[in-house]
């Protein structure tokens, strides 16, 4: 018997040749291929979405947000410094608590201090481990001279105390409780 005549031999019970096993065990695998490659398209697309989202989309807005955060809680901070400073008094030792965010953007920061000699304006600047986010607010005080020193860390309880130092009054950014 010759080769090709072996190979067309019936085998089995199912009267099938070998050759149309082979033909039909490739056709049933095809759906199968195809469908894996649908699946590798998709999870690729879902891939490339997520990587594009993090990678820019989602920080950046998360930043901006940030941003926004940092600068509302640095005016109230300004505004509750101010509201501290009484425009006239003869005698004052007062501590009045300023409520920070204990984060922004997953992050502690600071609140300071900071007195321009050359315009004699104080301004309260938002110090954050993200460059992106920050501020400065400049204090609006009464006319009467007033020293402000001092950084609030936003992880623990924060204080302006305003004493009187004679001809100037003192506003000093404290951290922790009430003593």
């Amino acid at each position: 018997m010759s080769d090709d005549a072996r190979r067309l031999r019936r085998t089995g019970r199912t009267g099938r040749t070998r050759r149309t096993r082979r033909a039909t065990a490739d056709r049933g695998l095809s759906p199968v291929v195809g469908k894996s490659l649908e699946l590798g398209i998709v999870v690729l697309f879902i891939a490339l979405l997520t990587t594009s989202f993090y990678g820019s989309i989602v920080p950046d807005y998360r930043t901006a947000a940030a941003a926004e955060v940092g600068e509302r809680a640095l005016v109230g901070a300004a505004e509750r410094v101010e509201s501290a400073v009484p425009e006239r008094t003869s005698r004052l030792d007062r501590r009045v608590a300023v409520s920070l965010p204990p984060t922004v953007r997953g992050d502690p920061y600071r609140v300071r201090a900071v007195s321009n000699a050359s315009d004699g304006t104080t301004a309260l600047v938002l110090d954050h481990p993200d460059a992106g986010i920050g501020g400065r607010v400049t204090l609006t005080l009464p006319t009467r001279p007033v020293d402000v020193s001092g950084t609030w860390r936003s992880s623990s309880e924060s204080w302006a105390v305003v004493s009187d130092e004679g001809s100037r009054l003192s506003v000093e950014l404290q951290n922790g409780g009430r003593s």
